[in-house]
């Protein structure tokens, strides 16, 4: 890009800065315009009805046309002059109360012929054997109403010419409705019976089976964390209690030693017994209490200990310390607790293993519960196809002995229109949005283009034929400043509510239902 094609950047650029409030403007204004547009524009609906032209035989599933197009053609051009009668349609008209504005300004002829021209329409598909009937009006409910109605009478007028269908055809599609409805209501109690046996295997159950294994898991954490804080409680208050259990023997071993001639014996008996509790207290430090090293050392620690309180209170006293026995409350608590918190994590492994089990086996189940259902769906299709075919059967079955003539099915009836065909409110915006900015670029662009003043320096020198030294800023006074900063003021105070405005009647309209996307 060479500096020529900058520069004209440049000032394609500058010329949309300096005039942008046109364009805003231009723009706001296209919206507003083009949202008023929309309102006041009647709302056009559409429905359209598919309906199949074929030849019948005495097997529904053996049904094919012979020349299929051109009979087709001749046979919708033959009704349809019928349906698109005067007669039928003025009718209609009546029947609906349609156009009734029309109808006082002019004659029913030129109503029904208006009618004909611009509301309905019929037209061929591909393949030949299948057409289109679409009908627009402004009143949705007659719409439908009316385009049923016309579909409604192709199927009674070919029945009026031609023969209706044999009542073989009703017994073999009443035949093959009962097997398919079996069929179905066994595949319906298969289906029930596998949900009931693998409930909480299923696909919709596994986002609840994980969740509640996640929140089983943190139980069994949190019970985990419980019991080793427990034990490290345990271990302490044990500690403590051997402690104050040795100072105990030794208060009594210096009793025994000054009031008894046995004294030797005492100090042998109370070296062993801390000899063993200091083996004890190494293999704790290792193993856990179940290990049988532990349990042995625990059976002989209490052995010496009932052999040196005999031999200490030979003279009918002993010391009795309170705390040891708070301390062996404490520790028998604390056994209590992490025998229940033991439990509990037992019944929250196997808890967790059924939950595991369960969304272990979910993708089996779905694969399993997909075939059922690909089955089940297969046979209600089919089943509902013969519910069609039996009702029409059913409804021609007064009007025929044998089969032999053609006729019309409607494969796709009517659908009540949600929303208006036209006028298309987002295409209309972007319209207006278009022209707006269009309106507002050509406004910039011509004032700019047929304004007199000089923008830029090189536009002065190239006009005078003369260098500029230097370019001297725009200075204002405060007065200027003020009112400049006010104007700037009161034109986004504008613009505010010029584009709350167009925002706020949007949402209005769009929640009285005005609005259709």
């Amino acid at each position: 890009m060479n500096s020529e094609q900058r520069q004209l950047i440049k000032r394609f650029l500058d010329v949309l800065l300096r005039r942008g409030k046109i364009i805003i403007a231009c723009l706001l204004l296209g919206l507003a315009l083009g949202l008023a547009q929309y309102l006041t524009m009647p709302k056009v609906y559409q429905c359209t009805s598919m309906i199949k032209y074929q030849r019948q035989r005495v097997n529904p599933t053996a049904m094919s046309p012979d020349d299929v197009r051109t009979r087709v053609e001749d046979v919708v051009d033959t009704l349809g002059e019928q349906i698109m009668s005067r007669t039928n349609l003025g009718d209609i008209i009546k029947h609906f109360d349609l156009y009734p504005g029309m109808r006082k300004r002019s004659p029913l002829e030129d109503v029904v012929d208006n009618m004909r021209k611009k509301y309905i329409k019929i037209k061929l598909l591909k393949g030949g054997n299948i057409f289109r009937l679409t009908y627009e009006g402004t009143d949705p409910e007659k719409v439908l109403q009316v385009t049923n109605t016309l579909a409604a009478n192709f199927i009674e007028k070919n029945l009026r010419v031609r023969q209706a269908r044999a009542s073989e055809t009703s017994s073999y599609v009443n035949d093959e409705l009962r097997m398919a409805k079996e069929g179905l209501d066994k595949k319906e109690l298969v289906m029930r019976d596998y949900k009931l046996k693998y409930y909480n295997e299923m696909p919709a159950q596994k986002a609840n089976n994980v969740n509640r294994l996640n929140a089983l898991q943190q139980q069994y954490q949190n019970n985990q964390e419980s019991s080793h804080e427990l034990e490290r409680t345990r271990l302490l208050v044990q500690e403590q209690i051997s402690l104050r259990q040795e100072l105990l023997d030794r208060s009594l071993a210096g009793a025994a030693a000054a009031g008894s001639t046995g004294s030797s014996l005492s100090s042998e008996g109370l070296d062993n017994i801390e000899q063993v509790r200091l083996r004890l207290q190494s293999l704790k430090a290792r193993y856990t209490a179940a290990h049988p090293e532990v349990k042995r050392l625990k059976r002989i620690l209490r052995d010496l200990e009932k052999q040196q309180y005999a031999k200490s209170g030979e003279g009918g006293s002993r010391l009795f310390d309170p705390q040891i026995e708070e301390l062996h409350n404490q520790l028998n608590d604390l056994k209590f607790n992490l025998a229940r918190l033991a439990k509990e994590r037992r019944a929250l492994a196997k808890e967790i293993k059924k939950y595991e089990r369960w969304i272990a086996k979910t993708p089996v189940r779905e694969a399993e519960w997909s075939a059922l259902t690909r089955d089940y769906e297969q046979l209600n299709r089919y089943y509902q196809r013969l519910v069609t075919q039996s009702l029409h059967a059913e409804s021609a079955l007064s009007l025929e002995k044998q089969l032999k003539g053609s006729q019309f099915e409607i494969i796709e009836p009517a659908r009540f229109p949600e929303k208006p065909f036209k006028p298309d409110f987002l295409r209309i915006m972007l319209m207006a949005v278009g022209a707006g900015l269009g309106v507002g670029g050509a406004l910039a662009f011509g004032l700019e283009f047929l304004g007199t003043s000089f923008k830029d320096p090189q536009d002065l020198e190239s006009y005078l034929g003369l260098p500029i030294i230097c370019a001297v800023p725009d200075i204002r006074t405060r007065k200027e400043s003020i009112k400049r900063k006010i104007w700037q003021l009161a034109w986004y105070v504008v613009l505010f509510l010029a584009v709350g405005g167009i925002v706020l009647a949007t949402a209005h309209f769009w929640n009285q239902g005005k609005i259709v996307l």
